[in-house]
């Protein structure tokens, strides 16, 4: 399960076929295997071996979708980080990875500049940046190290199924990130089941915008490797730059998160033709509301998947052709996989019971990097335990309700924020939602709505907590209070982050007393 050697494959059998539109350029697949093998050469000149580690700090770019080929043909292992760390946690991420190495754009030298002498793993020539022909003193620009590179293949790294491909990060939405590895293996299988449920094939064309250090890019990425198709790669998100390109390339698969789908259907320039050539559009990150899926299927019928998962291995996925029988559904186990739902005693819930989400199969992670404690904390049994509560119906279809810890506790009633979202989401204006729990004196917590309203549209704060708590199902879901955003902060991944809206919060003078 050596997936460094499907590049080369390609190369040699179809070379001629458009593998990657990155930053400007087109190139084919005998292309792009060139352009890897003279990063692998580069990478080894630098003095890395397999097992070392090194991180890239990149935007969408040629350079990283080079890195990520390029670790697993060495077996070097990859750390991706998200460009928007501040230089504190950069340290704290480079140095707990044991990365010896470190790519990234130009625009972070002055931040490496400052916390080199905290990661002594990184050598005098452990700096390089993309972009830069004249860097900062004591850094090397990439196309120096290139331009000498060979181009034909590096020496066989001898890898297994067991070896590590890569290490990547939490997003930290609920905590400190964890370092999540990866083996070749596990990403074989990210490419073999993927495709297989992708219906993807060598003539697909991916699109993607998000960002590809957020293991949800696996997900088009790795099939795509696989079965030799297009990879069309933004370097940032824009709707209307989305809808066109899906247009002028005739695409057939995009993955994105929530937030990026419901600008597309909030975009003026979005019309069902202009997307007529997908054969799937995908949700993943978190669930996507009920309305917008509804929209969905009405303009695109047949094309919409949607995945429910963990970094750290296991997911359900919704299939095309359950996304309107099994509506609300994030659906079922892979092949290879399980899922169960158990009680706080580990029990199996009932069908159609609530509790924690548990799961097994072949995209497991063997473990989180250096921390055994946590890894035994995360894996009981064989079974990976996700945080995340939900059910399973009557057929074995995954409903989630809501992530353990988001969930709100008030007046000892456990509240799901995802079900008010549910109903606030049904608003005219309201064109996105996230509800979180803040403390109250008498009820403990009691649930607040953030809403990003339409365009050009205007929320009254009042009416909308009346208009909600007209239509939630119980007394106890009445929401406290509004909180109207622009934009909600998000991740690099493109999470949204309820953390820092329950921290920024602040009561509104005309706050409802009880839920």
């Amino acid at each position: 399960m050596n997936i460094g050697s499907l590049l080369p494959r390609h190369a040699r059998y179809r070379g001629d076929h458009l593998a990657l539109v990155a930053s400007g350029q087109r190139l084919t697949f005998r292309q792009l295997n060139g352009y890897v093998n003279r990063l692998c050469h580069a990478l080894h000149a630098a003095g890395l071996r397999k097992g070392d580690k090194f991180a890239t700090v990149l935007p969408n770019c040629l350079e990283l979708m080079a890195s990520y080929w390029a670790a697993a043909k060495t077996g070097l292992v990859i750390v991706p980080m998200s460009p928007l760390l501040q230089a504190s946690g950069l340290v704290k991420l480079l140095g707990d990875a044991d990365a010896s190495l470190v790519i990234g754009d130009q625009a972070f030298a002055e931040t490496f500049a400052r916390i080199r002498s905290e990661l002594p793993l990184i050598g005098d020539d452990g700096a390089i940046f993309v972009g830069a022909d004249t860097p900062p003193s004591g850094f090397r620009p990439l196309t120096a190290l290139l331009d000498g590179a060979s181009s034909d293949e590096p020496p066989d790294a001898g890898l297994t199924d067991d070896d590590v491909f890569n290490i990547m990060y939490s997003s930290g939405t609920t905590g400190l990130p964890k370092g999540i590895v990866h083996t070749h293996y596990v990403r074989a299988m990210y490419c073999m089941l993927f495709a297989q449920a992708w219906r993807m094939t060598p003539e697909s064309i991916v699109i993607h915008a998000g960002s590809i250090v957020f293991n949800g890019a696996m997900l088009d990425l790795m099939p795509w490797m696989f079965v030799g198709g297009s990879y069309i790669l933004h370097d940032s998100f824009s709707a209307e730059r989305m809808i066109e390109d899906i247009a002028r390339y005739r695409a057939t698969h995009v993955v994105m998160v929530p937030a990026q789908i419901i600008a597309i259907l909030n975009s003026p320039a979005f019309a069902p033709e202009k997307l007529s050539s997908l054969e799937m559009l995908h949700n993943v990150g978190a669930p996507l509301l009920v309305e917008h899926k509804k929209t969905i299927n009405a303009f695109l019928p047949g094309r919409f998947y949607e995945l429910y998962g963990l970094t750290e291995g296991f997911v359900t996925i919704l299939d095309k052709h359950d996304a309107v029988r099994k509506l609300g559904s994030v659906g079922c186990p892979p092949p290879f996989s399980e899922i169960r739902v158990v009680n706080p005693d580990g029990t199996p819930c009932a069908p159609h019971e609530v509790g924690e989400i548990c799961g097994r199969g072949p995209l497991m992670m063997p473990g989180y990097y250096k921390r055994a404690d946590l890894t035994r904390q995360a894996i009981r049994d064989g079974w990976l335990h996700s945080g995340d509560a939900g059910y399973l119906d009557d057929d074995g279809y995954l409903f989630l309700v809501d992530r353990i810890k988001d969930m709100i506790i008030s007046g000892g009633v456990n509240v799901y924020p995802h079900d008010i979202e549910e109903v606030l989401i049904q608003h005219d204006a309201v064109q996105e939602v996230a509800v979180f729990g803040v403390p109250d004196a008498k009820w403990g917590e009691v649930p607040v709505a953030a809403v990003v309203p339409r365009r050009d549209a205007r929320i009254d704060r009042a009416a909308l907590i009346a208009w909600t708590n007209a239509r939630v199902g119980a007394k106890f879901q009445r929401i406290a209070d509004v909180v109207i955003y622009e934009e909600f902060p998000r991740n690099v991944a493109g999470k949204t982050l309820k953390r820092e809206m329950r921290e920024a919060y602040r009561p509104s003078t005309d706050r409802s007393p009880t839920p």
